[in-house]
C-alpha cells in the first residue's frame, strides 16, 4: 500500500463524503481514511459486548483445533470444503485476540499454527486435495483461508515462520495458476470466484514482503475476471447489473455455471478493494461502490442479510415470500466485512448503518443464546435451529464463519482520523484513542441503546487540546438532539456524521438522542415494525394469538405505539405490544385493536426448539371499504 495522505474534510455541521464520479484511472476519489482504534483500546459493555464475549469464550475458545487440522494430514479430497474450517477459526481467534489480549488465546492460536504447519508439504501446499484433484472444487478456496489465517497471525504474533508458510503456499500456486498454466476461472464453481477469492491474500502478502509476483498475480486474477466467460466483476459492476442477474439461471444449481453465489462474490470484491489501496486504480474502486450500491438496493433485507439457497435472489422485492435458505450467516458475516472495509476508504455513514442492522438483527439471531451454535440460516420466519455438519466434520461453514461478525464490532465501534474521533457503534463502552497530536482521549460511553434513546458520552482528553468528534447520526433516526454540557447543537442530519470540532476539556459531557419511535414498514400487502435498528417479530412463546395471523397494525403517518411488555420469555432482550386489529372478523369486540407482543427479530424464537415460531412480515388484512382492492 502506498504512504499516500488521505484528506479529511470537516464540515461545521457534517462530514460529507461526495461520491465517485468517473472511473478514470488519473482522477482522483476525494476519500478520507479512517482508521480503526485498536481493539484492545476497546471495551464494548452491554448487551452487544455481553453477545461478544459470550461468542469468544464459546464459540472461540472451545473449538476442537486438532479436529480442524485433521484433513489437512490427509491428502486425499476431491470435491469438498473441509480445508476452509481452519483459517475461519483462525480470522476469529485472531480478531478476538487483538480484543482481549488473553495470553491463554494466544497459546490456542500457536498450537493451531504449528499444528497446520506440520502437515505443509516440501512444495508449500497445505490442504486435503489429492495431487490429481488439486485445483478442483474447494481446493484453491481452502488454501486462500489457510494463507489468511497465517497471515492474520503473523500480523499479532510476529512469527515469520507463519508468513513464510503462506509465502510457500502462494509460490505453489504460481507454479499451477496463471499465464500459461491453468485458468483461475475454471478452477472450482461459480465461473471461478471461489478460487479467483485468493485475491486477498495475494494483495496483503505484496504489501508484506514487496514482492512483485504476488501483485503481478493479483492483476491477473482481475483480468481474468473479465474474459468471456469469467465472473466479468468489474464490467457487470460498472454496467449496474443486479448481482442476481449477471449470468442466467443455472441448470446445475452447485455448479461453474452459478454466477449469483453472494458468499464468494463478495468476497473477491474484499480482495478488488485491498487492490485498489495499492494500485489506486479507480475503475476497482468504482466497482466496489457500485455493487455495494446495488446489493443495498435490490438484496439486502429488513434484518441486514440476504440470499436464498446462497445465492442473490432479488431478495429485497421477494422477502417478504416464505423462502427456502435464506440470510446464510456466511453471507451475513461477509457483508459485514464489506461495508466495515468501504467504511474505512470512504468515511461513508450508510456502510456504519448497515453494519449496525445486519449486527443487532441477522448476526445476533444467527447465535444460539448460549452461543452453543451458530446457525447456517436465519429467516424472516419459521423456527431457529442448528445446521447440518458437513463434509463428515462435527463443524459447518456458518459456524467456523460467524464468529467473524462478532469479533469486527471492537474495530468498528470506534474510527479516527488525523485530528478527530468517529463514533460508529452506541453502546456501554469505553475506549482510548490517540490522536495524531499525540493527545490521548479516553471516552466514557454511558447507555443502554437501543433500550433507551439517550446515549452520553463524556471526554476525557489528556491534555486539554481542540480536536473533531464525529457521531453517526443513523439514517432512520429523523428526531435527534446533542446537546454538549447542557448546550444545544444545531444542523444534525440524518443520514450523515455530525462533526463537533472545538476545544475539549475533560469532563466535557455529550447528550445525544435518537429517535426510537416504533416505524410502519410496508411492502406490497405485508407490514412489518421496525424500532431504531431493529425489526421486531411476533414469537409464539407470548400465546397471544396465531403468529401467521392476518392484521392491520394500528399507526399514525406511519409511527407505531410501542409500549414495553410487562414480562417476557426466556432469553428474550427486549419485548413490546403494538396495536393490532387481528384476523377477519370486525364483529364486536373483534373490531377493537388487541395489544399483541413483538420482540426484537434476534430473541425471536431463540429456544431452538420446534413448538417455537416466529414471523417478521404480517400479512395485511383486505379493507375494501377503503378501495384498497382497486390500488387507491
Amino acid at each position: 500500500m502506498t504512504n499516500k495522505t488521505f484528506i479529511l474534510v470537516l464540515l461545521l455541521s457534517a462530514i460529507i463524503i461526495l461520491p465517485a464520479t468517473s472511473s478514470e484511472k488519473e482522477k482522483k476519489n476525494p476519500l478520507i481514511q479512517l482508521n480503526a482504534t485498536k481493539p484492545s483500546h476497546v471495551k464494548i459493555e452491554g448487551h452487544a459486548g455481553e453477545k461478544i464475549d459470550l461468542c469468544i469464550a464459546e464459540r472461540i475458545k472451545k473449538q476442537d483445533i486438532d479436529h480442524l487440522i485433521e484433513p489437512f494430514r490427509h491428502k486425499t479430497e476431491t470435491r469438498l470444503w473441509q480445508s476452509e474450517f481452519w483459517g475461519k477459526w483462525m480470522l476469529s481467534a485472531v480478531a478476538a485476540y487483538k480484543y482481549t489480549e488473553e495470553p491463554e488465546l494466544l497459546d490456542i492460536m500457536k498450537n493451531a499454527v504449528d499444528g497446520l504447519l506440520e502437515t505443509q508439504l516440501k512444495n508449500g501446499y497445505i490442504g486435503n486435495y489429492a495431487p490429481e484433484s488439486q485445483l478442483q472444487q474447494w481446493d484453491i478456496w481452502g488454501r486462500k483461508y489457510s494463507m489468511l489465517g497465517l497471515i492474520r497471525y503473523y500480523e499479532v504474533s510476529n512469527d515469520k515462520k507463519a508468513l513464510k508458510a503462506a509465502q510457500n503456499v502462494a509460490n505453489h500456486l504460481l507454479t499451477q495458476v496463471g499465464p500459461d498454466k491453468k485458468d483461475i476461472t475454471y478452477t472450482g464453481n461459480y465461473h471461478g470466484m471461489a478460487s479467483s477469492s485468493v485475491l486477498e491474500p495475494m494483495v496483503y502478502l505484496y504489501k508484506h514482503t514487496g514482492k512483485k509476483e504476488y501483485l503481478d498475480f493479483a492483476e491477473y486474477i482481475v483480468e481474468q475476471w473479465e474474459t468471456k466467460d469469467g465472473p466479468q466483476l468489474i464490467s457487470k459492476a460498472l454496467e449496474g447489473i443486479w448481482v442476481s442477474e449477471r449470468f442466467p439461471h443455472p441448470e446445475t444449481w452447485w455448479s461453474w455455471d452459478n454466477g449469483q453465489k453472494a458468499y464468494e462474490m463478495m468476497s473477491c470484491y474484499e480482495g478488488l478493494l485491498q487492490l485498489y489501496l495499492v494500485t489506486e486504480n479507480q475503475k476497482y474502486y468504482k466497482a466496489v461502490v457500485d455493487v455495494v450500491e446495488n446489493i443495498i438496493n435490490t438484496e439486502i433485507n429488513i434484518a441486514g442479510s440476504g440470499s436464498a439457497f446462497e445465492c442473490w435472489y432479488h431478495g429485497i422485492e421477494n422477502q417478504t415470500r416464505p423462502t427456502y435458505h435464506t440470510m446464510e450467516t456466511c453471507v451475513t458475516i461477509t457483508w459485514m466485512k464489506l461495508c466495515y472495509n468501504l467504511l474505512q476508504v470512504t468515511g461513508d455513514s450508510r456502510y456504519a448503518d448497515q453494519i449496525e442492522k445486519t449486527f443487532y438483527n441477522a448476526l445476533l439471531a444467527s447465535m444460539k443464546f448460549d452461543a452453543g451454535e451458530i446457525a447456517k440460516y436465519s429467516p424472516l420466519e419459521g423456527r431457529r435451529h442448528a445446521g447440518e455438519e458437513q463434509c463428515g466434520m462435527h463443524i459447518n461453514c456458518c459456524n467456523a464463519n460467524g464468529p467473524r461478525g462478532f469479533t469486527l464490532m471492537p474495530g468498528f465501534a470506534y474510527m479516527s482520523t488525523k485530528n478527530n474521533i468517529v463514533v460508529n457503534f452506541y453502546s456501554n463502552s469505553k475506549a482510548e484513542i490517540e490522536l495524531n497530536s499525540g493527545n490521548k482521549v479516553l471516552l466514557l460511553q454511558k447507555t443502554n441503546y437501543p433500550e433507551n434513546e439517550k446515549i452520553i458520552i463524556e471526554i476525557q482528553p489528556e491534555k486539554e487540546n481542540s480536536f473533531g468528534i464525529s457521531f453517526r447520526i443513523p439514517e432512520w433516526s429523523k428526531i435527534n438532539s446533542i446537546q454538549i454540557n447542557g448546550e444545544e447543537i444545531l444542523g444534525i442530519r440524518p443520514g450523515t456524521y455530525k462533526t463537533i470540532e472545538r476545544n475539549w476539556k475533560k469532563g466535557d459531557q455529550i447528550e445525544l438522542t435518537l429517535d426510537l419511535r416504533g416505524r410502519l414498514i410496508k411492502q406490497g400487502d405485508y407490514q412489518a415494525i421496525t424500532r431504531g435498528p431493529l425489526v421486531l417479530a411476533r414469537d409464539s412463546r407470548f400465546n397471544d394469538g396465531f403468529t401467521d395471523e392476518a392484521a392491520a397494525i394500528q399507526n399514525k403517518d406511519g409511527v407505531v405505539e410501542l409500549s414495553p411488555a410487562p414480562q417476557k420469555p426466556a432469553h428474550v432482550w427486549m419485548s413490546f405490544t403494538a396495536p393490532l386489529v387481528l384476523g377477519t372478523d370486525l364483529e364486536g369486540e373483534f373490531r377493537q385493536a388487541k395489544s399483541v407482543h413483538f420482540c426484537d427479530f434476534s430473541s425471536a424464537g431463540n429456544t431452538w426448539e420446534e413448538n417455537t415460531r416466529y414471523k417478521v412480515w404480517i400479512r395485511e388484512t383486505l379493507n375494501v371499504m377503503k378501495g384498497e382492492y382497486r390500488g387507491y
